[in-house]
């Protein structure tokens, strides 16, 4: 069975053109339900976003490196602290051979040489000649560690 034809007026079949497409695919909106709406691409706003994401990443990456780098820093100047007061500990009179690990003691003579000694300065009593400088601890490393090295 055929449709019968129906009259439209010419303003109801501008108002059905306005409603069709003659490619569906590419309206605008969706025109059924499986569809999917298709919106015209707004490179600007795109690149924009990309451009504030990208600046967001490489502040909290050069962050973290810039803190990494401090970090290391510090590290690298409390080994050469290390070393400066292990040459001068290396450069004091000594009558035993220490053990890493232990704790001994820095003093120095009236001379002005320095002397390391097992004995702390609290063993002495006032009978001693030296004057106290620094505890020191040889490391493993034999390297020597001190808090209050002057």
């Amino acid at each position: 069975m055929k449709p019968k034809p129906k009259k439209v007026s010419a303003e109801q079949m501008r108002a059905m053109e306005r409603l069709s497409a003659n490619n569906p695919g590419f309206m605008e909106y969706a025109h059924h339900v499986g569809s999917f709406s298709i919106e015209k691409l707004n490179v600007n706003e795109m690149k924009n976003t990309a451009l504030l994401a990208m600046h967001q990443q490489t502040e909290i990456q050069l962050k973290q490196i810039y803190e990494q780098v401090e970090l290391l820093a510090t590290q690298a100047q409390k080994i050469k602290e290390r070393s400066d007061v292990s040459r001068r500990i290396y450069k004091a009179q000594i009558s035993f051979k220490p053990i890493p690990g232990n704790t001994y003691y820095l003093y120095k003579k009236p001379s002005g040489v320095e002397v390391i000694s097992m004995i702390p300065p609290e063993s002495w009593g006032n009978e001693c000649a030296l004057t106290f400088v620094a505890a020191i601890k040889l490391l493993a490393d034999h390297t020597w560690d001190t808090e209050t090295l002057n």
